[in-house]
């Protein structure tokens, strides 16, 4: 497969996208399937950039989200496991593309739950996810008012599609999202007492 520039793929997303929300939100994913994409035999270029671009439509499209997403990347030269990749991520919401490889997988499991673990970071005193616990985000997962707009069905769907336990992905996706910290705002002060909230 051609090689993929994660600068041109960062540009892209930039020039479709100025929320700093969704910015991050792009990063964060892109860090999360770098991170499982070595578990998966997986090329993290391929994984992260997929990852990177999954939303690159919903700020000015959000109405036709995953759909326009397809079109600009096709018009671009993206290879169809891209394509096909942010696609399926939208699975049963926006489109009918089922999530099949493990790249397509882990994407679906972990996109709504990098907004969970974001939101449980920004009500803890520190404001770190570096000694961030699964504990922690299982607490807030049981309040329902918590973020209310992250669809924890399709969290629990993408689990069971990879065969893992709720608890290994969401271990899983704070590792990832800690190699990106800094990035996407969420170092905090780990040194300040009380992390957890």
């Amino acid at each position: 497969m051609e090689h993929l520039s994660r600068d041109a793929a960062l540009q892209l997303l930039h020039s479709y996208n100025q929320s700093e929300s969704l910015v991050n939100h792009a990063l964060a994913v892109e860090g999360v399937m770098r991170y499982f994409a070595p578990m998966y035999k997986g090329d993290p270029d391929l994984w992260g950039i997929t990852g990177l671009l999954h939303d690159l439509d919903y700020e000015k499209f959000p109405e036709q989200h995953c759909i326009k997403t397809a079109e600009i990347l096709k018009n671009e030269g993206y290879p169809d496991v891209v394509i096909r990749g942010t696609m399926s991520h939208g699975w049963g919401i926006c489109t009918d593309v089922r999530p099949e490889s493990d790249m397509e997988k882990v994407l679906y499991a972990i996109d709504e739950l990098t907004g969970l673990v974001t939101a449980s970071v920004y009500v803890r005193p520190n404001r770190s996810i570096l000694d961030l616990s699964v504990t922690s985000v299982k607490k807030k997962w049981k309040q329902k008012g918590f973020s209310a707009g992250v669809n924890r069905e399709l969290i629990k769907q993408g689990a069971e599609a990879l065969g893992m336990e709720l608890d290994t992905l969401i271990a899983h996706t704070i590792d990832g999202m800690k190699t990106v910290a800094r990035d996407i705002g969420l170092e905090g002060n780990p040194a300040e007492q009380g992390g957890e909230e």
